[in-house]
């Protein structure tokens, strides 16, 4: 389970990082375009340093337990010729089903509310889990969690300024800012939601409890909008399933663009 723990966590910041990147070029300022971008890179550096670690992990289990881990046809016919895999084989030859994260990440770009919006839910959630994950009994993981609060320190400090700018802007920026809180608040249960493989983890002592860290980000979350002007959602169904591969259909052109070039021409490297 620790193996689907990390890749959890390795699935938001690549998926995320993927979406966010999509900005690079088209910001709505020059400022603001380098700095989404560097966003995109962190989580992308984040999402590197996790599967390595999977990659460990995985390389570590029994023939029979690696052709049961993931559905993708790809994987098991390195796992049969006896190739180790490595972080680029679980970031592009995994199928939309061994994928983990949350179905925040995936959801659309949209305005730049909605991105902020979704930034900003995402950022004030994971400050309080790698608080917590820096002090997990597994030094890999606490390494990458300790390195990981640096950068998402910043990530939540830009995007509650964006989500206050706008909130508490012009009538239609209030508007927009409003909608997209709105419209994303759906996918934040998930967030408060222990999977299976983060049940394990906490009692097997490396997980995060997120019962302690759900009241924290919900403070933060209010203390913000409240800032921003902006009313608390409220009385919304949660969307569920990203945790246990079930994703929405905006996963398949995700990976259709991320995977291509490896799915075309296999085995290519730079």
């Amino acid at each position: 389970m620790s193996l689907i723990y990390t890749l959890r966590l390795a699935d938001d910041a690549l998926i995320l990082g993927h979406r966010i990147s999509e900005w690079t070029g088209h910001g709505p300022i020059l400022e603001q375009d380098i700095a989404i971008t560097n966003t995109a890179l962190d989580h992308l550096g984040r999402a590197r340093s996790l599967y390595q670690y999977a990659a460990e992990l995985f390389n570590q289990l029994p023939d029979a337990q690696k052709t049961s881990a993931f559905t993708s046809v790809a994987i098991n016919a390195l796992v049969a010729a006896g190739t180790p895999v490595d972080e680029d084989d679980l970031a592009y030859l995994r199928d939309s089903g061994d994928f983990r994260n949350l179905l925040l990440t995936e959801q659309p770009n949209g305005d730049w509310a909605c991105t902020i919006a979704r930034s900003f839910y995402y950022d004030a959630f994971h400050y309080f889990y790698f608080s917590a994950l820096q002090h997990s009994s597994n030094a890999a993981l606490a390494a990458i969690a300790a390195k990981s609060l640096k950068e998402t320190t910043y990530h939540l400090r830009w995007s509650s300024e964006w989500v206050i700018r706008l909130g508490d802007g012009t009538e239609e920026s209030h508007s927009r800012m409003q909608q997209a809180i709105d419209n994303m608040w759906m996918y934040t249960g998930e967030m408060l939601t222990m999977s299976a493989a983060e049940q394990e983890a906490l009692a097997a002592g490396y997980g995060v409890d997120i019962a302690q860290i759900a009241p924290l980000w919900q403070n933060r979350v209010k203390e913000i909008l409240d800032e921003a002007t902006l009313s608390l959602p409220s009385g919304t169904w949660m969307q569920q399933g990203g945790k246990d591969g079930i994703h929405s259909e905006n996963m398949g052109f995700i990976l259709a663009e991320m995977q291509f070039l490896q799915r075309a021409y296999p085995g290519m490297e730079w």
